[in-house]
């Protein structure tokens, strides 16, 4: 039985993959994938979704979202990010860990014409049955449409935020990207009623992907693993050299991680249900507050501590074979 699967993006190498992911496992359908401002402005997110969806030769929509955070963006202060994301690649050229633009020619096609909040408000209204969203960047779209119609929720199956974290950070010192990114956004999707599973850093860190399964990628041999090992391969160069992992040679893999617990919930382990708030201010801004006491209430995520490599390669990789 398939999944009906929303994909929401600010789509640079991780987004790349877990679009591949999700329409190349059986187990997924992809009814559309929105486009968010992220680790890239809109216009390239978009781009990048497009380019994508034309390796794959697919048809789902894409539909492109905000352009910015609700609040954050209007305040100079509140719009610093801190963690190097470069390398030096072999031919001594510095490359980030999201490129602007995805090496793949660029789309002769254009995305919908309606803007991404409102696609989710008449698409989930009009819902003849349950929908997954996953969205992997910044929550500002769905916020949004759950400002417009909260009632979206009663066709919302479930929502597996990429974002977060509890021991790990990358944008700040109390911080992961997306969640920092829109932090108000953040906390009203974390409260709108629906269930929400969230795979943060301490998930995607510890089911990494090492560079034999880049490697095995490339033996797959067609377009769409060649591009994934690509871009597998770039951000296992950005790891070793700026943000290295407890494995040497290995890369989190953040985005795909949401696709594959729906292919196999047990791709998440630790996963415990608490009340997770986030910060909206001061040095904790865009922080994911996990309260782990035994006694506790108002407890709104499922928040996955750790992740299993061997499962996630494993479901990954089988997907371009």
């Amino acid at each position: 039985m398939t999944r009906k699967v929303i994909l929401d993006v600010d789509t640079g190498s991780d987004d790349a993959c877990a679009i591949l992911l999700a329409y190349l496992r059986p187990e997924i359908d992809l009814v559309a994938v929105c486009t968010v401002k992220g680790n890239q402005p809109i216009e390239n997110t978009t781009e990048n979704t497009l380019r994508v969806r034309d390796l794959l030769k697919a048809d789902f929509p894409v539909y492109r979202g905000c352009s910015g955070s609700l609040v954050k963006t209007t305040v100079y202060p509140r719009i610093q990010r801190t963690q190097n994301a470069d390398a030096i690649d072999a031919n001594g050229e510095k490359v980030h860990i999201h490129t602007p633009l995805l090496p793949l020619p660029a789309s002769t096609r254009k995305e919908e014409d309606i803007p991404a909040p409102i696609f989710y408000v008449n698409y989930l209204m009009n819902a003849k049955e349950p929908v997954t969203l996953v969205p992997v960047g910044p929550l500002t779209n769905l916020a949004v449409a759950l400002t417009i119609e909260p009632e979206i929720v009663k066709n919302i199956e479930e929502i597996v935020i990429m974002g977060g974290g509890w021991n790990i950070t990358n944008a700040t010192i109390a911080s992961e990207f997306n969640i920092y990114d829109d932090p108000e956004a953040a906390q009203k999707v974390l409260h709108c009623g629906a269930k929400i599973t969230m795979v943060p850093l301490d998930a995607t860190h510890t089911a990494y992907i090492s560079q034999e399964d880049s490697d095995e990628l490339k033996r797959i041999n067609t377009p769409a693993s060649l591009f994934a090992a690509s871009q597998l391969d770039l951000r296992i160069l950005v790891h070793d050299q700026a943000q290295p992992l407890e494995v040497p040679h290995t890369c989190a893999l953040h985005d795909p991680l949401c696709i594959a617990y729906l292919i196999d919930p047990d791709v998440l382990q630790d996963v415990k249900f608490c009340n997770v708030e986030v910060s909206l201010g001061g040095v904790t801004e865009g922080q994911t507050v996990v309260d782990q006491r035994a006694i506790q209430e108002n407890r709104n995520v499922y928040f996955a501590f750790r992740g299993d490599h061997e499962k996630f390669a494993k479901i990954f990789i089988d997907a371009f074979r």
